[in-house]
């Protein structure tokens, strides 16, 4: 069992004014609903402490301050958890390589990283899938002009991460992530159906 100490508490805390400004992409629901989600998906993944409070900063360098919010995370909570929310981060540099190129290049990148870490990347992209979803839903395929890899793209790449994550780190956390991506893939389909006069 995973016990949450007064370390999990701080960084919870932490999390939460680092990105108190922000809200999801596309809505009007604060950022922090996306962490508190992937700390929560890494908990039920079976994450110990470190794993929980990489989940609810993997996205501190990348929004809140490049490789000088890394080296405070280092400080405040640790070398594991800077180690693992370091693997979590996209790109840390401005301007950012094109879309295409970063994706590709996170997704080569995870067959470098320790299990510990990708627990934790997995759970975001869970998280993310399963949001994308819920949006289609509710809102249909207007979601796809949020993403800068537009519909189209943002398949290929859940679709390419499914797959690498199951072959790293196959069991029920992958699957968790390839049934929220098949989901996906099938609201798309069907909404084209729906497009196409029979």
């Amino acid at each position: 069992m995973t016990v949450l100490t007064d370390r999990f508490d701080e960084a919870l805390a932490y999390a939460s004014r680092l990105h108190r400004t922000q809200i999801r992409k596309g809505s009007e629901i604060p950022y922090v609903s996306h962490l508190l989600g992937v700390a929560s998906i890494a908990l039920e993944n079976g994450a110990n402490e470190d794993q929980a409070i990489a989940a609810l900063l993997h996205d501190a360098v990348e929004d809140q301050g490049g490789a000088e919010q890394l080296e405070t995370i280092r400080a405040k909570f640790g070398n594991s958890v800077a180690e693992m929310v370091d693997h979590c981060t996209d790109c840390d540099v401005e301007p950012k390589p094109p879309w295409r190129q970063r994706k590709e290049d996170y997704i080569d990148s995870l067959s470098h990283k320790p299990v510990s870490s990708l627990m934790v990347s997995l759970a975001d992209k869970t998280h993310n899938a399963s949001a994308i979803v819920t949006d289609l839903i509710s809102h249909g395929a207007s979601v796809w002009d949020r993403f800068t890899g537009g519909r189209d793209g943002t398949l290929w790449y859940y679709d390419k991460l499914a797959a690498e994550f199951e072959r790293l780190t196959p069991g029920h956390a992958a699957s968790r992530l390839s049934r929220a991506v098949k989901d996906m893939q099938s609201h798309e389909q069907n909404s084209r159906s729906v497009e196409r006069p029979s």
